[in-house]
């Protein structure tokens, strides 16, 4: 997994504002010295070690950047904390770039430089991926319902619907578990790996909430058109997940807030709304990555301070919050209350069952 899509800013919603410092303001790069270079550098790096085996046209196209002093000038316009290359090459085909060579865009990115830098000002990279909810299934099994789901970072709340998807496990012994909501199979069936035999069942849901400085909503067509364009071109299969799982939260949506949930007050307010005799389980899965260390430690802070049980996906060393050592060689980590639980994939793509967690609710 990529550090653009798994670390630094996939999920952009929960303690840095995505306005902050578009063009114009005191906090823009402008074009200096020190801002083409810190381009060329980061997109070099995305052309070598991320993109490459994902996509293809990523990697020709920063590969691309990271040679043209041109592009390099007009990238370096936009703030830092959103010029990634995913952020900038999603918002590029947002507004119309083809999906061609690198000769191409260059000249798009040239003929639309203004709108470009405006835009990517504004957003922050949103991933909303429900695969995710295939790692964090397991560790719902663990807590007895009702449940009440509150995310941190829930972009259009794609996570927030673990009982409304269906779940294809395979294992390696061929011991494959499937999984269905109670009416039935799913228009979304999420496929993962699974190693270890944790207990798997279907949560029962009966609340759903989720916050995040610039919530999107599943039924807006501009909404969706931007998530869509997050997905990477060459990723097979998860535009069109991402547009069931649009389906299924546009039919049914979550109660979404605008705002920093570093800002104890923040969650605090939004916990307070859950149902009575519901089990409040916060989720930070992914988020917390992308948020400055102290709002971090603000923010896992508060949540322990809730009537509430914690579920995380999280790079292994992003901080002390772990009850046990993690041992995931830098990989990402499925925690319950700060219980290392599982390895994951930050996606969801695979799980593997620690031999010391626990295999039933309690």
């Amino acid at each position: 997994m990529t550090q653009d899509a798994a670390a630094t800013p996939d999920a952009g919603g929960a303690g840095s504002s995505p306005g902050a410092g578009g063009p114009g303001s005191s906090t823009d790069a402008g074009c200096s010295a020190v801002a083409v270079s810190a381009v060329a550098e980061r997109y070099a790096r995305f052309a070598r070690e991320e993109a490459p085996g994902r996509s293809e046209l990523y990697a020709a196209w920063a590969d691309g950047v990271a040679r043209d002093a041109a592009v390099q000038a007009v990238l370096a316009r936009i703030p830092a904390a959103h010029r990634q290359p995913p952020l900038v090459f999603a918002v590029s085909r947002m507004l119309g770039a083809e999906e061609a060579g690198y000769p191409r865009w260059a000249a798009w990115v040239t003929a639309h430089a203004d709108d470009l830098v405006a835009e990517c000002g504004r957003r922050s990279i949103q991933t909303n991926e429900p695969l995710r909810c295939a790692a964090l299934l397991p560790a719902l099994a663990l807590i007895p319902g009702p449940l009440a789901l509150l995310e941190v970072g829930a972009s259009a709340g794609l996570c927030l619907y673990p009982d409304r998807y269906s779940y294809r496990y395979g294992r390696d012994d061929g011991a494959d578990v499937a999984l269905d909501p109670d009416d039935g199979p799913s228009a979304l069936v999420l496929q993962a790996r699974l190693r270890g035999r944790p207990e798997l069942r279907m949560p029962e849901v009966v609340w759903r909430a989720g916050v995040d400085l610039v919530p999107r909503s599943a039924g807006d067509a501009a909404d969706r058109r931007f998530l869509r364009a997050l997905v990477w071109p060459g990723e097979e299969g998860r535009s069109a997940r991402i547009d069931a799982a649009l389906d299924i939260a546009a039919a049914d949506p979550p109660l979404l807030v605008a705002g920093d949930a570093t800002d104890p007050d923040v969650l605090r307010a939004l916990a307070e709304r859950a149902p009575a005799g519901a089990t409040l389980v916060v989720t930070t899965p992914g988020v917390l990555p992308h948020i400055p260390r102290a709002g971090r430690e603000r923010l896992i802070a508060t949540i322990r301070g809730l009537d509430a049980r914690w579920i995380t996906i999280d790079p292994a060393g992003l901080h002390d919050a772990w009850t046990l050592p993690v041992g995931a060689d830098g990989g990402f980590v499925l925690g319950l209350d700060g219980r290392p639980l599982a390895e994951v994939d930050p996606l969801g793509a695979s799980v593997v069952w620690r031999t010391d967690a626990p295999e039933v609710a309690g």
